[in-house]
């Protein structure tokens, strides 16, 4: 099972959330020295995220992103992405991979263009709460099923996907683990996120045939470690 630790990024700063609200932060410094640590503990890809662009800010994201880029290991990036000339910035900034997300709900025919052009590098993001998509930095729901888009996404040519239970989010609450094996029933790979709390949660997932989980507050907290989360999956 894959790894991806998570980077969150607002402000210029490496942050958590709790259930991905903007009032609700943690500050945990810099973002590039985490990339750092988790590159030197063996992490083979990074899940970096633009948060002040998915809450539509300004943030000199690209910035960080080059930055983290130099670490020297592959980066999944999503947050903020709007439009074909934010995708293309984003991967001109070091992304090998991007996450789409509310695009895919406001302006699917970005999303078509994007796996046109850029095949297997875009991501579906699946983000949900009671079954509907969230979108604008989790503050809305979209009037559109998870479920369903993951099906879309999938016969689009997609393959890969980040399914977040947003009530789960950045809570250490335990990982969802039964929506997200019926998430992969779309038939996407499906990286489970939110809610990751220890040893056990990468267990059940494996067990499960799950393709990769994201590791965001329990990292930070050293509730767990990126060694010992790696020796488990």
């Amino acid at each position: 099972m894959k790894l991806y630790p998570a980077i969150d990024v607002l402000d210029g700063r490496a942050v958590r959330l709790l259930y991905g609200k903007r009032d609700q932060v943690t500050d945990y410094g810099d973002p590039v020295e985490f990339a750092k640590r988790w590159a030197d503990e063996g992490a083979e890809i990074l899940h970096v995220v633009d948060l002040s662009g998915a809450f539509g800010e300004a943030g000199g994201f690209e910035k960080v992103l080059e930055r983290i880029a130099r670490v020297g290991v592959p980066v999944q990036s999503g947050g903020g992405l709007r439009s074909m000339a934010d995708i293309h910035r984003r991967f001109r900034a070091g992304a090998d991979r991007v996450v789409l997300g509310t695009v895919c709900v406001e302006h699917p025919e970005v999303l078509y263009e994007a796996v046109g052009r850029y095949k297997e590098k875009i991501v579906a993001g699946i983000d949900a709460k009671d079954g509907f998509l969230a979108v604008r930095g989790w503050t809305q729901l979209a009037d559109k099923d998870a479920f369903e888009f993951g099906c879309e996404a999938k016969a689009l040519g997609i393959a890969d996907a980040v399914f977040t239970d947003i009530g789960r989010d950045g809570a250490l609450a335990g990982v969802n683990v039964a929506e997200t094996v019926r998430m992969g029933e779309t038939g996407l790979n499906i990286i489970a996120s939110g809610g990751v709390r220890d040893l056990n949660d990468i267990r059940a997932l494996k067990e499960q045939g799950v393709y990769g989980v994201i590791l965001g507050r329990a990292l930070y907290t050293g509730a767990l470690t990126f060694k010992d989360a790696f020796e488990v999956s």
